[in-house]
């Protein structure tokens, strides 16, 4: 099916396509009448648990979450053994994109201005960093790892969570 043309075998036209306004930043959504901006709470209960189960899984594995090339060789080995496998015996590819996003955001906690928060905004709710409760600046872990996990980049993760470190370093 085209989305962006009519079939080859119709004489008509495509239905035109309204264009639609781009959001900006501090504009309201006409549903709820709630802000764009995001919204930044402290970590729970289940948040510290999750962040936990994960950083105790890494270390099973031998990853050290304060190095990234640590980091890095996990996950790609994790990538590896996962796209190897077999359909109907991979392991859940979900739990691996979880831990490694932990370990990532734990690195990020750890040796920048950041700081795991929950941030919800216009997309939804996530395990994020961010600088205290400004929300001006956001790193979703999750969707870093798993973009590239769909993509089945590997290493990568020293070169694009190091341009994070470097750029958001504690002083």
């Amino acid at each position: 099916m085209a989305w962006f043309g009519r079939r080859k075998d119709s004489d008509t036209e495509p239905e035109p396509v309204e264009e639609l306004e781009l959001a900006s930043a501090g504009d309201q959504l006409v549903d709820d009448g709630e802000s764009l901006r995001p919204i930044v709470k402290g970590l729970g209960a289940d948040e510290k648990a999750r962040i936990d189960a994960a950083l105790r899984a890494l270390e099973a594995e031998g990853v050290d979450v304060d190095d990234l090339a640590s980091l890095s060789e996990g996950l790609d080995k994790a990538y590896a053994a996962w796209a190897a496998g077999d359909e109907d015996s991979r392991p859940d590819h979900a739990a691996i994109v979880e831990r490694y996003a932990i370990g990532i955001g734990t690195h990020l906690d750890r040796t920048t201005d950041l700081d795991w928060q929950v941030v919800t905004d216009v997309f939804g709710t996530d395990l994020s960093l961010t600088e205290g409760f400004k929300g001006s600046f956001v790193v979703v872990p999750h969707n870093l790892v798993a973009g590239r996990w769909m993509r089945g980049e590997t290493g990568w993760i020293p070169a694009v969570v190091g341009h994070i470190v470097r750029r958001r370093t504690r002083r």
